[in-house]
């Protein structure tokens, strides 16, 4: 038999209706042998307890039983109503442990029964089905709790809701919760608090069943939630380089412990990629301070906000939240007076949210890091009913501080990344085309798939003389030095290829470049550092011999794909990269025959799986075969090369089809 097995149903009458496998394997006696028959016949008549069991209320405790052999034994049963008074029968149940040798009953008892922990089983639906005597010694619960209600009916904490979500969240995950605190809803005792853990109860089939609650009371709880809201701040605050992310981390933090609704208000619009705020127009009464980077209530519709997140908020000139910029201290207001002649004549929206909701008590706190204002954090009390305090506001700031060294942080780098976007799109080119001397199709993956920054570059330029450069490369690095760099070599490339010089000479000069780049930005000395190294594959197909030349500075080598769907990689010698400053390349030629495939690609393409033999074979694999069109091509290449989810190199892949040269294709056509 297993903890909480339920065991029987009687009737009203005290007749047995229901008999379980569990209540045969504890007393031997089959389903047929006890059904419609009285249960007093299942225990020792003679033991004092009995009269108990049968007294017409609920009841829990040890009790002699009288098994199908004959003899007797002793077991712990709970007897409870399945309606409020016993009328529709009643239910038995009771864990094994006390059948186990060794255990003495009246432990668990104790624990059940007389600890201060209190103890309750609640449903899939988050129904009370069972609870220990000590559920009635805490104000968290009523008097007496009802069993079939639901968690939000049966704790009385300022916030059950919150409990109900987190009892969900177990249910549904199966992983416990540890050291959730909840006030009691009674306001005379506003400082004291309890402890709970939720653990997820399943079935012998591995299917949940419900989720056990286990209480404890926490003393006043002041210091002991002041260490786990910084605690939580730190695990939670910071694990992601967004200032909206960490804004909002930081609001939710703060709801419901510290305040029933928070605010998190930035001067920078950059992360939220809106206008200016000094470019918004102001309203007769108000002017655009902030946009809302975050917010949290603890009820579930945001009634309390005036904006949403991503919105400009307006305040009037002179108010508080203003003088929190101009001063970088914080507003203090325990208890909010709305009456005429404070600030809030300015700003009769607010009012109207103010007395709607029960706003009372508030807390506006700045958000700086090095000396720089990043914002402001709102903290406001409606339906707990205790006003902030010194300490209250103590928190608030230590919070607010290590938030906004995090959004600071993270306003950086949103600012490097936009502007190396910028120079990415600007620099990388918007429309691939071969002319009527090559097809081309291309995909490209970056590593930072949020911002999608990288060196990678691809290019196909159509020269005077007909002929087609094809270009990839791999500048070392991300971010905006790596797309400046590669703006730098594509630009270059692009230069250079029209002198029609040989890949090989392209590269040299790229090289020599690269070293001029390296003296422009540093003094000369005996050893100059490069301005950047990059891997760059460069060659030039010519449509009337059918012949590519080909040179490499560093990179994988092309991939032909003949028109029979065979494949093999070029054997380009392969140079040093660009920047190291050799400058010694060499180039080859490739006989290419109508509708043969070139396949250029980055290192990132074959190092998804940190061998590069292995992903060269990989490639050939995914290329071979009859080609059809080459965008289908593409994708079914990164499908069967690229793992899902983040890769950690950026990916590039070119594939260019030659056609016939046009002088040789008229005389067919004639």
């Amino acid at each position: 038999m297993e903890p909480g097995d339920v065991l029987a149903v009687l009737g009203a009458d005290m007749t047995v209706s229901l008999w379980t496998g569990a209540a045969e394997r504890l007393w031997g006696h089959s389903a047929g042998q006890v059904l419609h028959s009285p249960a007093r016949r299942l225990l020792v008549t003679s033991a004092p307890e009995t009269a108990r069991v049968f007294a017409g209320s609920p009841w829990s405790g040890r009790v002699r039983i009288r098994r199908r052999d004959g003899r007797e034994a002793t077991a712990y049963l709970r007897i409870t109503p399945l309606d409020a008074d016993g009328g529709a029968g009643w239910l038995v149940w009771g864990p094994s442990a006390y059948d186990r040798p060794g255990l003495d009953p009246a432990a668990v008892d104790g624990l059940l029964h007389h600890s201060p922990i209190s103890l309750a089983l609640w449903d899939r639906e988050l129904r009370c089905v069972w609870s220990n005597d000590s559920v009635h010694h805490q104000d968290l619960y009523g008097s007496e709790p009802e069993l079939g209600g639901h968690v939000t009916d049966v704790v009385r904490a300022r916030h059950p809701e919150f409990l109900e979500r987190a009892m969900a969240r177990v249910f549904r995950s199966g992983e416990p919760l540890l050291g959730h605190e909840l006030w009691p809803a009674d306001a005379r005792a506003p400082g004291r608090c309890y402890r709970v853990a939720l653990v997820r109860l399943d079935g012998p089939d591995g299917r949940p069943l419900g989720v056990c609650s286990v209480v404890v009371r926490a003393g006043t709880g002041q210091e002991g939630g002041r260490l786990r809201l910084l605690n939580e701040a730190k695990s939670r605050i910071g694990t992601d380089l967004d200032p909206l992310a960490t804004s909002q981390s930081l609001a939710e933090t703060a709801v419901p412990n510290l305040a029933d609704y928070v605010t998190i208000d930035l001067l920078q619009a950059v992360p939220l990629d809106k206008e200016p705020l000094r470019r918004l127009k102001s309203t007769g009464s108000s002017i655009p301070g902030f946009y809302r980077a975050g917010a949290a209530s603890i009820h579930d519709d945001l009634r309390e906000s005036l904006w949403a997140r991503g919105t400009p908020v307006y305040v009037p000139p002179e108010s508080p939240f203003t003088t929190v910029l101009d001063q970088r201290r914080s507003y203090f207001e325990p208890v909010l007076d709305t009456s005429s002649g404070t600030w809030l004549d300015a700003d009769p929206d607010r009012v109207r949210v103010i007395r709607r909701t029960g706003m009372h008590s508030l807390m506006i706190v700045p958000l700086q890091a090095l000396g720089a204002m990043l914002g402001i954090a709102v903290f406001v009390r409606s339906e707990n009913p205790v006003p902030f305090s010194a300490a209250d506001l103590a928190l608030a700031e230590e919070l607010a501080a290590r938030a906004a060294l995090v959004i600071d942080n993270a306003l950086r780098y949103t600012r490097g990344r936009t502007a190396a976007l910028a120079v990415q799109r600007d620099l990388m080119p918007h429309r691939l085309s071969g002319g009527d001397t090559v097809e081309v199709a291309t995909r490209y993956l970056p590593a930072d798939t949020h911002g999608g920054v990288s060196g990678d570059w691809f290019d196909v330029i159509q020269r005077s003389d007909a002929r087609v450069a094809l270009v990839v490369g791999d500048v070392v690095g991300h971010g905006i030095h790596a797309a400046v760099a590669m703006g730098r070599l594509r630009a270059t490339t692009r230069a250079l290829s029209k002198l029609a010089l040989p890949p090989d000479e392209v590269l040299r000069l790229m090289d020599e470049l690269a070293l001029d780049a390296a003296r422009y930005r540093f003094d000369d000395g005996p050893s100059i550092p490069a301005a950047f190294q990059a891997t760059c594959f460069y060659g030039v197909y010519d449509p009337g011999s059918r012949r590519c030349s080909m040179s490499s500075a560093g990179h994988p080598p092309p991939a032909i794909i003949s028109p029979d769907g065979s494949v093999d990689f070029a054997e380009v010698p392969p140079g040093a990269p660009i920047g190291v400053g050799l400058g010694s390349y060499e180039s080859i030629e490739v006989e290419l025959p109508d509708s043969s495939v070139v396949g250029l690609y980055s290192d990132g393409l074959i190092e998804t799986d940190h061998d590069v033999d292995r992903g060269l074979q990989r490639l050939r694999a995914a290329l071979a075969g009859p080609v059809s069109g080459l965008d289908e091509l593409c994708a079914s290449v990164i499908d069967t090369l690229v793992p899902d989810g983040p890769v950690d190199d950026d990916i590039t892949l070119l594939l260019a089809r030659t056609h016939p040269a046009a002088d040789r294709r008229r005389p067919a056509e004639a």
